[in-house]
């Protein structure tokens, strides 16, 4: 398993593991950054963005890959580029892209990566255990790599990034190709390392659902610049609080109940009827209303924004803007 990393800390106070101020980054004409500005704190970043978002270009700006025009960047306290080297035994990356070197077993594939990362060589071969077993990857790292399926290769990046023991982690698609069960796996196993060993994680995915599950901030880039910045939890909180009714039938009826009782009633897309100003106070309230109407509530939650249609909505604001 990973041991448990220090945090980067002045004083007391927990710093932002990245700080971007001002980052511009052009090919040619082409400005892939913005004048992005943009502090991520410990935890697990969801890191979103259409193509051309400028996802790809901020990650290499990080590990020091691709030179900035202009602008600050600074990863777990230390500035690039002067600090390159230094940052690159911190952080662990997980590319999109397969990275296998053919003719190596997995086994032999951690130990390398290892070796290249300083640890001494019998520390090596006990690291790449410990980090196959905590990946699920059994007998299989006495196989060569080239015979791995599209699974087995993603869980052979996920225990290359991890076998240095970095304190920051950028995983690049990580889902990529498994199937739902093994999806879940592999974001239980991130979820594991934020939550039980303090390790800090920039997750970056086109599969919005993988955000919802473990994410504690989210980041969405659109044209190189910075979109939104924010806790899930407040992007998905509403502007106007409310409850989501799934009901069995009659929703009519009830709905006409609710306008009686001074209440804003919505019948959705979905079928759920969206009850504006409802807390969860009022909820008694609302199952009495349900019972003089003899409908039956299937389902009775708190409103939220979807993460999908946020999303939708700054890819099509950006667009538009940009017509």
């Amino acid at each position: 398993m990973p041991r448990k990393s220090r945090a980067v800390q002045v004083g007391n106070t927990l710093e932002n593991v990245i700080e971007l101020f001002q980052v511009t980054k052009r090919y040619g004409r082409k400005a892939a950054l913005q004048d992005l500005s943009l502090n991520i704190p410990p935890g697990i970043t969801g890191l979103l963005g259409p193509n051309g978002s400028g996802k790809s270009s901020l990650i290499k700006a990080l590990l020091g890959l691709v030179r900035v025009q202009s602008g600050s960047l600074s990863v777990l306290g230390h500035r690039l580029p002067d600090d390159v080297r230094i940052i690159r035994d911190l952080v662990g990356y997980m590319p999109e892209d397969d990275c296998h070197i053919s003719g190596l077993t997995g086994i032999e594939s951690i130990h390398f990566m290892g070796q290249l990362s300083g640890l001494p060589k019998r520390e090596c071969l006990r690291r790449a255990h410990e980090i196959l077993d905590f990946s699920d990857i059994g007998q299989e790292r006495y196989r060569a790599v080239e015979t791995y399926s599209t699974g087995m290769r993603q869980k052979l990046k996920f225990a290359q990034t991890l076998v240095h023991d970095p304190q920051l982690l950028i995983f690049d698609e990580p889902t990529t190709g498994l199937d739902p069960g093994q999806r879940v796996a592999m974001l239980q196993r991130i979820e594991t390392l934020a939550r039980k060993h303090g390790k800090s994680i920039l997750l970056s995915t086109h599969i919005l659902p993988d955000v919802k599950d473990i994410c504690d901030w989210i980041v969405i880039l659109a044209e190189g610049r910075v979109k939104a910045a924010d806790r899930l939890s407040n992007l998905l909180r509403p502007v106007t609080p409310g409850m989501r009714l799934r009901v069995l039938e009659n929703h009519e009826q009830l709905k006409l109940e609710l306008k009686a009782m001074g209440w804003d009633v919505q019948l959705q897309d979905d079928g759920m009827l969206w009850v504006a100003g409802v807390t969860d106070e009022d909820c008694q309230a609302i199952w009495r209303a349900a019972d003089k109407t003899n409908v039956s509530i299937l389902s009775l939650e708190p409103a939220s924004n979807s993460l999908e249609q946020i999303f939708f909505n700054i890819v099509h604001e950006t667009k538009h803007a940009a017509a």
